[in-house]
This record gives structure tokens, sequence and C-alpha cells, in this order.
């Protein structure tokens, strides 16, 4: 069973880590790989255009452009850190990835699968080289007008190698609607259950941006504490006042709410 994270706009690379904690590689980095092409492609880009690209303010288009042009085809100890410490935010703030212990990383990092814009996909000790590129950025490429169009099946396929020695591949989306819309699901071998979390508000339930996000964090969280191994046991989920839902879910969308954050 595999959990899907979005990733965060905001990165920490002023927190240190442990010497003494692993980093790997990622999946689709490499010379010639996705990410490198991708790279290609912004480094061709003037810091204006950067900036009608992703919407982005002249200072932070000139900090990403400064990015595109000292990324590396391999991140090392210097110029990269471990993606669920380097990405800062609502769903990470859940996560809290740094008050894992080392045996409880080493469980995230095969089950948890952090989506990407540049890396398509990212295991938690992944190395990550600062950068921003959303997923919904229509980037132009030899595969079409965006990022869904250059990333098509891959990422799918990657999820079903992940998979594979799974007798029944589950996978537990905690992404965003623009992240999972990477996977394609006509090409991905497994079941998917979706996770909604809602607020009590003006009398009715309703999903509220900022509290969802934190609960993906959260979720993913409680799964690596409890090393869930079944969509069933993530009902019992009880973070920070949330209840699972019964009658509110379906088989393939588990609903949970709490009445006061």
């Amino acid at each position: 069973m595999l959990f899907l994270l979005s990733p965060a706009k905001s990165l920490d690379y002023e927190t240190p880590v442990p010497d003494t904690l692993p980093a790997t590689q990622p999946h689709f980095e490499g010379p010639r790989g996705p990410s490198a092409e991708l790279i290609k492609i912004l480094r061709e880009k003037s810091p204006q255009q950067i900036a009608e690209l992703m919407r982005l303010s002249d200072k932070l288009s000139a900090l990403n452009v400064a990015r595109y042009g000292a990324w590396a085809s391999k991140g090392t100890v210097g110029n990269a850190k471990q993606a669920a410490l380097a990405f800062d935010g609502d769903v990470y703030g859940g996560l809290d990835a740094k008050t894992l212990s080392p045996g409880q990383l080493g469980w995230a990092q095969e089950r948890i699968c952090i989506l990407s814009g540049l890396y398509g996909v990212l295991r938690p000790l992944d190395r990550l080289q600062p950068y921003r590129l959303e997923m919904g950025t229509q980037l132009a490429n030899r595969h079409g007008k965006d990022l869904y169009a250059f990333w098509n099946s891959r990422i799918a396929e990657y999820l079903n190698q992940r998979l594979a020695a799974d007798r029944t591949p589950v996978v537990i989306n905690l992404a965003s609607q623009e992240y999972f819309r990477s996977v394609d699901l006509s090409v991905l071998k497994a079941r998917v259950v979706e996770c909604v979390f809602e607020e009590w508000k003006n009398g009715k339930y309703k999903v509220i941006s900022f509290f969802a996000k934190r609960a993906r964090g959260l979720m993913a969280r409680w799964a690596v504490l409890h090393k869930a191994s079944t969509p069933r046991v993530l009902e019992k989920f009880d973070l920070e006042g949330y209840v699972f839902d019964a009658k509110a879910s379906a088989p393939e969308r588990f609903v949970f709410r709490r009445r006061s954050a």
C-alpha cells in the first residue's frame, strides 16, 4: 500500500539534519532523466518568462532562475536535502518528519510517494534540490503543452512497479487534485482510496484547505506510526480530533470529520 502526497512550495534548507540520516537518489533524476530534461527547458527562459509562466514576483522569479542554473543532475550532501525534511508547509507540518525515528523514516521510505512537477515522484529520503515547478504549470515540452503530457503514464508505471509485490495493491490518495491528476488511472493497477477531511462550520461539514492540507500530513504520519498496511486500519485515524464517519464514506472515499479545530 502506497500513500501519495503533494509537495510544498516553501522549502527549508536551514534546519540541519543528522549526518547519519540516509539519503537516496530520486528515480527520475540523472543526466539524461526526465528531471534534467525539464531543467533544460526552464534554463532557456528569461526571469520575465518564468515570472509570467508561474505567476511569480520578480524576486521569486530571479530566485528560481538561479535555482535552475545551479541544479545538478545528481543531488549531493552539498546541494540537496531529504525531501520529507526539505519540504515545508501545512502538509509537512502534519507529517513532522524531523520527529520520526530512523526506523519510522525507513518505513515511510517504502510507502510514501511525494508527487512532484520536476521529479515526478520522490521518496521521503530522496535528495531534493531547491526548485519550484508546480504540476499544473503550462510548460510546453516535446510531449505536449504541459507537465501532465510530459509525465504521461510514467508516474503510474512507477507506482505499479512499487506495488508489484502486493497481492492487493492499494494507493491512498492524500494529494491535491492538481497533483493526483498526474497519475494515469488507465495505467495504474491498483485500488485508489481518497481521504477527505472536513470541518464543522456554519452548520455543516466542509473541506477547509488549510486544515485539509495539514490533515493529509497527519494521516501520513499516523500511518507511519502505526505501520498501516490496509485501508481498513486507516478508519482508526484520530489525530487532532478527527473521527472516521462511516455514513459519509464509501469504499473508495474515506471521510474524516471534526467539530472544532
